[in-house]
């Protein structure tokens, strides 16, 4: 019997929603999504200039394969179920079909680094609602709309910082600890719907969010510790989440994928 072969790098045709996609690793993971056929819609919060600028990078880079845009830009706060029903909504209608790939990049950091015992009730609070809660809404909006039948993704981006345990992160680690728990349960609640649940853990990567609040010499300190000698790039990331939104990540299900370079704790 012969064994079907899926090209792993085609999403022509499939509709990605990718929340935080106006910077950072959601602003590559959108970009790439699109370069492999995907439509895109780019969410973001506070943003809206990057946000739009995304979208038209990505629409420009389109533009030989046709007249109609391949991304749009919706604005939602994610820790708001009404707002992440009404991304879901925005994205049906701009392209006219069933969401196939969610990808939830949005998420925060204290860049004060406080230990436990002097984090704020408030910045745990504040932690949670945007990175638990807000993944917990976009898996429950997702799980319920996304196409069943084959080429459903959930794919949730967590942090190294789950297996590292670094003092002065305890909120924001455990933050995505519960985001990891909820997609290994997710993938098998899902059980015949044909979409698959995973998550995506990179180490230090080189944004915004992760130079906040770091002193020069922590930043080397880090880089000291990566067997390759430097950051992250959010073009490590991407193409990991692209491989698993498609047809090639199919068999990868209630997984966490480090993405570090062996990053050393």
């Amino acid at each position: 019997m012969a064994v079907p072969f899926y090209p792993p790098y085609s999403l022509a045709g499939r509709v990605a929603i990718v929340t935080g996609s106006s910077r950072g690793i959601g602003r590559a993971i959108a970009i790439h999504l699109a370069e492999l056929g995907a439509k895109v819609l780019i969410n973001y919060t506070t943003r809206s200039t990057d946000a739009d600028q995304v979208a038209a990078e990505i629409n420009s880079s389109a533009g030989a394969n046709g007249p109609e845009p391949v991304a749009f830009v919706f604005r939602a706060d994610i820790s708001d179920s009404s707002q992440v029903e009404s991304l879901f909504d925005a994205a049906e209608k701009a392209f006219n079909s069933q969401v196939h790939i969610l990808v939830n990049s949005a998420g925060i950091v204290d860049p004060n680094y406080p230990t436990i015992a002097n984090t704020p009730i408030e910045d745990f609070d504040r932690i949670f609602r945007v990175n638990t809660r807000g993944s917990f809404l976009c898996c429950k909006e997702a799980a319920k709309r996304l196409k069943r039948g084959g080429g459903g993704r959930i794919i949730l981006l967590t942090s190294s910082l789950t297996e590292a345990l670094i003092p002065g992160q305890g909120a924001y680690t455990a933050s995505k600890a519960a985001v990891e728990t909820m997609a290994k349960i997710l993938a098998k609640e899902l059980k015949g719907s044909g979409i698959a649940a995973n998550c995506v853990s990179p180490g230090p990567v080189a944004t915004e969010m992760f130079f906040s609040g770091k002193s020069e010499e922590t930043v080397r300190s880090i880089i000291e510790r990566s067997p390759f000698g430097r950051l992250g790039e959010t073009r490590d990331i991407a193409p990991v989440v692209g491989f698993l939104a498609s047809d090639g990540g199919e068999w990868i299900n209630g997984q966490v994928i480090v993405a570090n370079g062996a990053f050393l704790k």
